[in-house]
């Protein structure tokens, strides 16, 4: 008997580009109907390595936070590389320690492998020069450091 699963090919993580995103400081619009809600201003930034490109201040990301701290990132913005505009959006997690979280949030520096915050990233755009980012998956593993949240990005091969 065959194992068919056994013959689908292994992932492999390749990286494709850094991020750093300048955001302002969180608006806490309480508990709503979804859960405890916080928007945070996405103020610009940068994407180098295989897209290069800036981002525009005027993204969010709107987080939901559960009751044992653990943040749902949910983040849209646009940049703008040499071939025109990109929408992006990125969907994680970022938990750790009551301690950690605590800090996180007061802006200190903490080192990123004291928590756990992992994202997808995904590219939407007109420009034919884009179609390839649009057909690969993504993910990245992201740290919080400030006033900057700093991310490199994997595609998955």
């Amino acid at each position: 008997m065959s194992d068919f699963f056994a013959e689908l090919p292994q992932p492999r993580f390749e990286p494709a580009f850094d991020v750093t995103v300048h955001v302002g400081p969180p608006r806490d619009h309480g508990v709503t109907s979804a859960g405890h809600r916080r928007v945070v201003p996405i103020l610009g930034g940068r994407i180098a390595g295989d897209l290069e490109a800036e981002i525009l201040p005027g993204g969010s990301d709107r987080q939901l936070i559960a009751p044992d701290g653990t943040i749902g990132i949910d983040a849209e913005y646009t940049a703008v590389a040499a071939a025109g505009p990109l929408l992006i959006r990125t969907r994680g997690v970022r938990a750790g320690s009551d301690e950690v979280l605590a800090r996180l949030s007061r802006g200190e520096a903490v080192d990123p492998d004291a928590y756990y915050f992992r994202t997808t990233f995904e590219v939407e755009a007109a420009a034919p020069e884009f179609s390839g980012l649009q057909r690969t998956l993504f993910v990245a593993v992201c740290r919080r450091d400030g006033s900057e949240v700093r991310y490199r990005v994997h595609r998955i091969a």
